[in-house]
């Protein structure tokens, strides 16, 4: 790293220190989100409202931190990053209308999916600047992985 980092950023954008492990980060980003979201569903009853709400929270702190990681790495979007996968984790659960281990497996895989295809518009959100162009692609990703899972819950598919 080229410049001081911000300890608190660098723990909120690499979700808790996800994004120091030595490989497949983005996915461990998205099952450290699953992990977090499986507690809050099992414990609270956490459901789409609550999960979407927790993803639109965590979008300003994720802009943020990712942004100022990036820049004290002097990169544009480091791998370290792994809070823009968390959101966009909790946005696809957002779009499932009831929790079990279908709809979780199935919106880790469409999330990654969507993720790592990157489909219009998500590669071209991945171009605006600085910390929005970190998070918004994973957003875009989630969007997309949250409106299958709805309207696979629509023809009772899960």
């Amino acid at each position: 790293m080229s410049k001081p980092v911000n300890a608190l950023a660098t723990l909120v954008a690499t979700a808790g220190g996800l994004g120091h492990l030595p490989f497949a980060r983005g996915t461990f980003g998205s099952l450290g989100a699953l992990a977090v979201a499986a507690l809050l569903a099992h414990l609270h009853g956490w459901g789409r409202i609550e999960f979407a709400a927790l993803a639109a929270a965590t979008l300003v702190p994720a802009v943020w931190s990712a942004h100022v990681l990036a820049g004290a790495m002097n990169r544009k979007d480091p791998s370290r990053v792994v809070i823009d996968e968390v959101a966009g984790q909790w946005i696809a659960l957002a779009g499932a209308a009831a929790h079990n281990w279908k709809t979780w497996l199935a919106a880790f895989f469409l999330f990654r999916l969507f993720d790592i295809w990157k489909p219009f518009p998500v590669r071209q959100a991945e171009a605006l600047p600085g910390g929005c162009g970190i998070v918004a692609d994973d957003v875009v990703a989630g969007l997309y992985a949250a409106v299958v899972l709805a309207v696979a819950g629509w023809f009772n598919l899960y």
